[in-house]
């Protein structure tokens, strides 16, 4: 994946609340985060599979840090 989609991704992971990243399971944070990167048009339409599939594969990193910043 090409870094400036990696950095759009953890971007939008600090942006999102922390309950949120915490308190929806993993299909749907997932698709949460992959569709609020689509609606503010920073992904092309191509790319949302490879960023979900990013996403999936980080969801316990992305959990240990929502939790680290607490409510």
């Amino acid at each position: 994946m090409p870094p400036s989609l990696l950095r759009q991704v953890w971007t939008r992971v600090e942006k999102t609340q922390t309950n949120l990243l915490l308190s929806l399971d993993d299909a749907s944070l997932a698709q949460h985060l992959v569709g609020s990167m689509q609606a503010d048009c920073c992904i092309e339409t191509q790319d949302a599979p490879l960023i979900q599939n990013y996403i999936r594969a980080k969801l316990a990193l992305i959990r240990d840090l929502a939790q680290s910043r607490g409510y």
